[in-house]
């Protein structure tokens, strides 16, 4: 089964309403913003990072127009230096690729070895944006039902600040 049917697939085993918007390839915030489809809901980057030593990694889930400061983030979540891991470890955790870059990545994460740090900006948010593993199509979900996804996925979650 294709890593964006078994999205769908547990969406509905979890009784999670989805919209989606097919499009071409997109691997940037850049790109996304000159598709010409109006997609309901906040939109997020997802920063697949790591530890300087390489033993934690971190999905870090924000607002498309923020930036982060990976210096000022390692010390709100007590880390060493952070710094973006490598298409390898991508691979490796959440079995995605770059520019496909999702928390529905999370699923493949047996080990619950990612941590997920979501921007608290997002948590006002009605829906919320993200690829379905790949970066061919957006879905768009209530914010509430994000929540059920990430309790069902049972990875630590920490809610973070970024400016």
């Amino acid at each position: 089964m294709d890593k964006e049917q078994k999205v769908y697939d547990l969406l509905e085993e979890l009784k999670i309403a989805y919209d989606i918007y097919e499009h071409k390839p997109i691997f940037t915030i850049e790109e996304a913003n000159q598709l010409n489809i109006d997609i309901p809901g906040s939109h997020c980057k997802n920063l697949f990072i790591r530890n300087r030593k390489g033993n934690q990694h971190y999905l870090v889930i924000l607002m498309d127009s923020k930036k982060v400061d990976l210096k000022s983030l390692s010390k709100q979540i007590s880390s060493t230096n952070l710094s973006f891991a490598s298409e390898e470890r991508l691979l490796k955790y959440l079995n995605l690729t770059p520019g496909a870059v999702t928390p529905f990545g999370l699923m493949n994460d047996n080990e619950k070895h990612v941590e997920v740090l979501v921007d608290k900006d997002l948590i006002d948010s009605e829906y919320i944006c993200f690829h379905p593993n790949v970066n061919t199509a957006t879905i768009s979900i209530a914010y509430k039902d994000f929540e059920k996804f990430l309790r069902w996925c049972e990875n630590k979650v920490f809610y973070v600040e970024i400016p």
